[in-house]
């Protein structure tokens, strides 16, 4: 079963932990998707019993993008190892990447791996443990918390019961024009709100607070912008 922790189009939180319980439960495998929520979120892959996990280096890591890193459970390799079909994509063949990364013997080739994107993540791993990982998370708590108290006020509602800390979905107040308020932030202030996806384009904002962004002074230049452009 595959699920995203971190659902941006919703900005919905999804209880990993107990999810994990019911899928293996079942005898099933779980693969899941961190791209929003690695290094703003707690992400316990053992713990947790997560069987394949993948994420992204531009998001909560303040990386460059360019980068997924992944990891996978000693069940999922067992699978894999067991697989009697050869694999029809190259892109996503694990086994092939296994012997790239990790093999014995001849060295396998897979792609030419991006060096400066490596050295890259290395640091920006070195400034995530510079920090503490607890000190990170509630760091993003703490910013997500204000942005809340300060919309609310402001009369803006959260979509989701359970809201990601890293990235807000809230819902665009009545009378409000959607494309009116973000073209004016962006050109006004030098902000960027992303836009409601699917059935919530026109209807939602998205209001990301990940990494080097999340600190109480952008949420309070955010207000602060809102509050002029909105009124």
């Amino acid at each position: 079963m595959t699920i995203v922790h971190a659902e941006t189009s919703t900005g919905a939180h999804q209880p990993l932990e107990e999810i994990a319980k019911v899928v293996h439960g079942a005898g099933l495998l779980l693969v899941v998707d961190a791209v929003t929520s690695l290094g703003g979120h707690p992400v316990k892959v053992d713990e947790w019993g997560i069987d394949a996990i993948f994420s992204g280096s531009q998001k909560c890591l303040s990386c460059p993008p360019g980068l997924s890193p992944v990891s996978f459970s000693e069940r999922a390799l067992e699978i894999m190892d067991a697989r009697r079909s050869k694999v029809r994509s190259w892109y996503f063949d694990i086994s092939m990447l296994r012997s790239y990364y990790a093999g014995s013997g001849a060295r396998a080739y897979h792609h030419t791996a991006p060096i400066n994107m490596v050295y890259a993540l290395r640091e920006a791993l070195a400034i995530v443990l510079e920090e503490g990982l607890e000190a990170r998370f509630e760091r993003h708590r703490t910013a997500h918390e204000r942005l809340r108290i300060g919309l609310e006020a402001r009369g803006v509602t959260y979509i989701p019961k359970h809201s990601l800390h890293t990235l807000n979905c809230v819902s665009i107040p009545e009378g409000v024009k959607d494309s009116v308020v973000r073209s004016r932030l962006l050109r006004e202030h030098s902000i960027e709100i992303g836009a409601g996806l699917g059935p919530f384009a026109g209807r939602a904002w998205r209001i990301g607070l990940m990494g080097h962004t999340a600190t109480q002074h952008n949420v309070d230049l955010l207000l602060g912008a809102l509050e002029e452009v909105v009124g």
